[in-house]
């Protein structure tokens, strides 16, 4: 039989109507007397008293890493295109500074800073702004675009540090905090803004575009407010942790709607750590692509593992023993979901460390050990041409691994900024040809390329993503 619950309130009234009109004897008149109850202790309106009780976690953990927060203020030299007072003046093109603005964390009390790669992209000048006031130039030690992380280093010491924690095990609900400077300087001061909000949620893989380019894996979700400013800037727990690295905003407006994303402070960790030990990322490589999840895939598909498509030959999967087919459906301790799974599981190994893998192959599962490399070109000859670009020869590792459907040519591993505006050239194109000369490596390519200095006109020949694109310029 269904029972109702009744307030405690009502239960007693009822009972008190009961007794009407009865005469209680003196036992029960005695029970019946309500004791006499002390007054409650009036409260202590002392300033000390009130000052305690507005100090709580959130306040104590700000206290404990706003010390440690900077403002990053960027300027970038951008060509612009001429003005009618330019051709008037019989001058064709121009160039005007722009500036720009975001957050930062010290990680070493020698001046070690953590932001976000698209907050110093392209700067021509970076300047670190103290909670004080203080202004000291910055120098920037290293860049991770894939994974949106700087790290800047000023010339100080004894500055105040911000405790790291750990992204593992973050509960959903649990207050945290972010921390940064949100319009910069517009607000008057450069004390850091506090928002508060909880973790909504952990894993998040966005694919559409947020404040920075690309996309984001394996991300921490906060309704905490995340304003224009605030990229670069801790995210941290009520404990005084942080735990991540606020980075982009969701929004369709513009502005912050409670759907803000930090990067997991263990792989910020890493970074730091390789751009610190190499000036460099070292990208972890095993040699398998997955099939790619689309962001309008059904719920089943965004749950049937990574499944692997192809795999490069001689690579440590390879030698591993995985096959074309297997189902990635764990790496170390990550249940891996999907292809973005992988692709954040890829984010946080290290090179030299072993994965243990458990693959679905034909409807049972396997554990598979799996040695972890760097890319191919990261341990190939590099070859410098002009201190603008640096190449690498096209081998069949490289080949495979990006798809390339040249057989012979050079790959562009590193181009200066006004290279790449000038030429259009990016990281990863593959040199084919340069005026009528096939490119066969990249020590060919260095040497036509210099041989062409001051000869003229060069058009030179290049693979993207199985496209073939020409360029013209000169070299003088």
């Amino acid at each position: 039989m269904a029972r109702s619950l009744r307030p405690l309130g009502l239960v007693v009234f009822a009972a008190l109507v009961a007794c009407e009109g009865a005469s209680p004897s003196p036992s029960d008149a005695q029970a019946s007397t309500p004791a006499r109850q002390s007054p409650l202790p009036a409260p202590d309106p002392s300033p000390e008293a009130i000052n305690r009780s507005r100090r709580t976690a959130i306040t104590e953990a700000v206290a404990r890493v706003a010390p440690s927060v900077v403002t990053v203020q960027t300027e970038r030299l951008q060509r612009a295109a001429a003005s009618p007072f330019d051709l008037f003046f019989g001058t064709r093109s121009g160039s005007q500074i722009s500036s720009g603005i975001g957050s930062g964390f010290i990680v070493r009390e020698d001046g070690v800073i953590v932001t976000n790669a698209h907050v110093v992209s392209g700067a021509s000048k970076v300047q670190i702004a103290m909670r004080d006031g203080t202004i000291h130039p910055a120098t920037l030690i290293g860049e991770d675009e894939l994974n949106d992380l700087a790290v800047l280093k000023i010339e100080a010491k004894g500055l105040p540090t911000a405790p790291l924690g750990t992204s593992r095990g973050l509960l959903i609900g649990e207050w945290v905090i972010a921390i940064g400077n949100p319009y910069g300087f517009l607000l008057g001061n450069s004390e850091p803004s506090v928002t508060a909000g909880v973790v909504s949620g952990v894993g998040r893989n966005l694919t559409g575009r947020g404040d920075g380019p690309g996309v984001y894996v394996d991300m921490i979700q906060t309704d905490a407010s995340i304003n224009p400013g605030n990229s670069g800037g801790p995210l941290i727990t009520a404990a005084g942790e942080v735990v991540g690295v606020n980075s982009s905003i969701y929004t369709p407006t513009g502005g912050s709607v409670g759907l803000g994303f930090s990067i997991p402070i263990d792989r910020a960790r890493r970074v730091t750590e390789d751009l610190l030990a190499h000036g460099s990322v070292r990208r972890p490589w095993i040699g398998v692509k997955v099939q790619q999840t689309g962001a309008s895939a059904g719920r089943g598909t965004l749950n049937a593992g990574a499944i692997i498509e192809t795999i490069v030959p001689a690579s440590p999967a390879a030698d591993a023993g995985l096959r074309t087919g297997d189902v990635i459906i764990q790496s170390r301790d990550r249940t891996i979901r999907n292809a973005y799974d992988w692709e954040a599981e890829l984010l946080d190994l290290r090179v030299g460390e072993t994965a243990p893998l458990v693959v679905r192959r034909s409807g049972r599962e396997t554990r598979v050990s799996v040695r972890v490399k760097d890319l191919p070109e990261v341990g190939a000859e590099k070859v410098a041409v002009m201190r603008e670009l640096e190449l690498v020869t096209l081998t069949p590792t490289i080949r495979a691994e990006r798809s390339v459907q040249s057989e012979r040519g050079a790959v562009v591993y590193k181009v200066t900024e006004r290279v790449e505006q000038a030429l259009g050239l990016r990281v990863g194109d593959v040199i084919i040809q340069i005026n009528r000369t096939p490119v066969t490596d990249a020590n060919q390519a260095a040497r036509v390329l210099e041989y062409s200095s001051g000869r003229g006109a060069i058009r030179m020949f290049f693979e993207r993503n199985g496209t073939i694109y020409s360029t013209d310029f000169r070299i003088s």
